[in-house]
């Protein structure tokens, strides 16, 4: 193995040594105490199993039977969650004829990210990944099931769920993707209509022409943003079916798979030789599987939030030190848009996730010994194809397309897709696997905004023509909610292609669909916690390096140290569509260092 993949994950065991076996002794506890079906009184029982028809009454009346939980993230605004319809009475009709049960333990909160993109909405989604954590528990308090499927895909979705569902680490837990929509049109067409209508080139009209192009149809949306990027990387981790994550929705290939994962589902649960429990699964080797995979494929920086929190939930501590030294020796072996024009279709006709992991094999920086929900890690080294009515796997190839998955011994960049910055204003996070080389360097004067919205109305006033790093501050996790703040990458893009060296700074986000503008994130200490940002000021010189990793405003320490913060400038934030009632999230949440969680505190 890569003595780096080794020395990371022996740094994280280490530090993670406690609070890792306080998790481990308490799942083994849960899982001694048995069936828990069995030892709910008869009136819990009855209220349990009351809604239910005399079949599966008798199933559930049997404890020798497998109960298997549903969590489900469906509603039909959701176009990767809108195939969840009907999942449910799927998974119960193939459980009953295994002779055995599933029920509907709980719904999750699912927000869209793309309805809510600049609206108020998006206050909350952050915020929202943790409200269903806590909603999977509620769910699976009831405490009757053997087993559980996960029924989420999108941004901060499917890390709640799998957050939530590691309480009850004890139970077999698996993913069950719903699968990419088709392909629409090509990302560049895409990015070239938002940047013109950015620029007033174009009106509304063909800007929602373009859109409902784009956004068609049932399934994950196809670029590779957070929602592909949760699937690519839980599926190294082996929280699914190898090969599963992006074979498209509605397809029988799609189907055939749900039905062996079900299958396979009651011969691993507690009881037989084969059982393997969520806890056994996500340790500091899958922990680290997955952050090689993330960086590999150049995936979304809200992942750098995301898979400390998972971790957390899990007893393992990673940090965002881990992601920069796994970020020197995994090369960046795939390129899907915003990396490159490819959207995730491509990638799956490429080889997928099994092509991806064959390449990570061949050089060693895979933990191959780690456990996984079904088989071994070599066996999502495979795919899955449907020959006349059987399901086989079959060992995965070369890379189908050479500009979308690298050739053997090939690789699209030396370094993974994500850096740390340090400097003297905090530490930061970018997203460089889409920024050419040329812009990875940049020392500009600041210009400071507490608000993406005033930024688009600086362009669009002509104040920004010049070279400039956007400094947008307040929009951390405790002062907003830590919005995604996507209005600025027309405005940033149109800026940089009329020639003017272009960054942004920002405590805020951006997720996967970060592209050519270096953009440091995440800025922690953020704003509204004491956070140096508050003292930069229009014309600051703001020094970025994404090759060396540095982050810098060009005023002496004596200085910075003698200026008084500003305030923030926005209008009153805690309060309109609903966010009064997440004031406590504000005063409770940590930074994003630490996963930008209520939950650890």
């Amino acid at each position: 193995m890569n003595p780096t993949i080794k020395h990371v994950t022996q740094n994280i065991i280490a530090r993670s040594q406690g609070l890792r076996s306080a998790y481990v002794q308490r799942m083994e506890k849960q899982a001694e105490q048995g069936n828990a079906r069995a030892h709910l009184s008869c009136g819990n029982l009855a209220h349990a199993i009351a809604a239910c028809g005399q079949q599966q009454k008798d199933r559930l009346l049997d404890f020798t039977k497998v109960n298997l939980a549903i969590i489900t993230a469906y509603n039909d605004m959701l176009s990767a969650h809108q195939p969840y319809a009907q999942y449910p009475q799927l998974i119960q009709q193939k459980m009953a004829e295994l002779g055995h049960s599933a029920q509907v333990a709980g719904g999750v909160p699912a927000m869209c990210d793309g309805v809510t993109q600049g609206q108020e909405g998006m206050d909350l989604s952050l915020y929202s990944r943790d409200l269903i954590a806590q909603s999977t528990v509620i769910g699976l308090s009831h405490q009757g099931f053997d087993a559980c499927v996960l029924l989420g895909v999108c941004d901060k979705i499917a890390p709640g769920q799998l957050m939530g569902a590691l309480s009850f680490g004890h139970l077999p837990t698996a993913f069950m993707p719903s699968g990419p929509m088709p392909s629409g049109i090509s990302n560049d067409e895409k990015v070239a209509v938002r940047q013109q209508h950015a620029a007033g080139e174009v009106d509304k009209a063909a800007l929602q022409q373009m859109e409902n192009k784009a956004y068609h149809a049932p399934g994950t949306c196809t670029f590779y943003g957070t929602a592909n990027t949760n699937q690519l990387v839980f599926e190294t981790m082996g929280l699914m079916l190898p090969g599963s994550a992006f074979v498209n929705v509605n397809t029988e290939l799609r189907d055939r798979l749900n039905q062996h994962l079900l299958s396979h589902m009651v011969g691993i649960t507690r009881g037989g030789s084969a059982y393997r429990p969520l806890y056994q699964v996500i340790d500091e080797r899958a922990i680290v599987n997955g952050l090689v995979a993330l960086l590999a494929s150049g995936g979304s920086t809200n992942h750098t939030l995301h898979m400390i929190a998972i971790a957390r939930c899990a007893g393992i501590i990673i940090n965002w030190d881990d992601f920069a030294q796994l970020a020197e020796v995994v090369p960046q072996l795939s390129s899907m848009y915003p990396n490159g024009p490819a959207d995730i279709n491509a990638f799956e006709q490429a080889g997928g996730v099994p092509c991806l992991l064959r390449l990570l094999a061949q050089r060693d920086l895979l933990h191959m010994d780690a456990t996984t929900l079904y088989g071994k890690l070599s066996d999502y080294l495979q795919s899955p194809v449907l020959k006349g009515e059987e399901l086989k796997w079959g060992p995965a190839l070369a890379s189908n397309n050479n500009h979308v998955i690298a050739a053997d011994g090939k690789q699209f960049n030396r370094s993974g897709g994500l850096q740390v910055l340090s400097g003297n204003l905090g530490r930061a996070v970018i997203k460089t696997s889409a920024v050419k080389a040329e812009h990875q360097v940049i020392c500009a004067p600041a210009k400071v905004f507490d608000c993406q919205h005033k930024v688009v109305e600086a362009y669009q006033q002509g104040q920004l023509d010049q070279d400039i790093v956007v400094v947008v501050r307040y929009n951390g996790p405790a002062a907003n909610g830590m919005p995604e703040l996507h209005k600025l990458m027309p405005v940033l893009g149109n800026l940089q292609k009329q020639g003017f060296k272009v960054a942004l700074l920002t405590d805020g986000r951006l997720s996967g669909a970060s592209g050519k503008i270096p953009a440091a994130l995440h800025l922690s200490p953020e704003t509204a916690k004491g956070g140096l940002l508050a003292k930069v000021q229009d014309g600051d010189m703001i020094y970025l390096d994404a090759i060396k990793g540095r982050i810098d405003c060009q005023v002496s320490e004596q200085e910075l140290l003698q200026r008084e913060p500003v305030a923030d400038s926005k209008t009153k934030q805690d309060e309109g569509c609903g966010r009064e009632l997440f004031n406590p999230f504000r005063r409770l949440v940590g930074s994003a260092e630490d996963g930008a969680s209520i939950l650890f505190g």
